[in-house]
């Protein structure tokens, strides 16, 4: 019973949010998209644009407006993300996956460590508190560690860059050093 439960609140959730999604007014630079993203870590996009509808019974299904449909399994669902802003980068979460080289941030010669950001969300770092978890939000990956410190790694131009901001401070405010990072295991875009 509360697996159905669960699934009938998560299927409500999916039309709240499409609702919200499709009636954003559209962009040119890029198209906006659903993707849904499972909870083995694959992930599958559709632009809004292709899309006719979604229906709810007896599962999931998206109906494509060339008239074919793709059931989507309720109980592999792990979060479905939209894409609706025109200044979203063209690379997407996956991007920052993996293990990144970054500077301690007090200056030329202050040291490096590890930063390792896992697909299911689960952060890893060779210095301090070693545990935290990281999420994607415009663009930029925000990491928050167990100690209490939040670290943002971003792109910046062609680089990238480790932001650090020290416990009781928010990623919104003036940051405690900034250092570069690199991906050891850049994947394609």
């Amino acid at each position: 019973m509360r697996n159905g439960m669960n699934a009938v609140l998560a299927v409500c959730g999916i039309v709240v949010l499409s609702a919200a999604a499709f009636s954003q007014p559209k962009t040119h630079s890029q198209p906006r998209s659903l993707t849904v993203v499972f909870s083995d870590g694959r992930s599958q996009s559709v632009p809004y644009d292709d899309v006719l509808r979604v229906e709810l019974k007896p599962g999931p299904v998206v109906v494509f407006k060339d008239g074919h449909d793709h059931s989507l399994p309720t109980g592999e669902i792990s979060r479905i993300e939209f894409n609706s802003s025109s200044q979203e980068p063209s690379f997407g979460r996956k991007h920052f996956v993996g293990k990144w080289d970054v500077g301690v941030g007090g200056g030329v010669g202050s040291g490096r460590f590890f930063i390792t950001l896992d697909e299911n969300g689960e952060a890893h770092k060779t210095i301090g508190s070693v545990h935290g978890t990281w999420v994607f939000v415009n663009g930029e990956a925000r990491i928050s560690w167990d100690d209490g410190w939040h670290d943002i790694i971003r792109r910046v131009g062609e680089k990238y860059e480790k932001v650090a901001f020290e416990p009781g401070k928010t990623f919104s405010d003036t940051p405690s050093n900034v250092a570069n990072a690199r991906n050891t295991n850049p994947q394609p875009i």
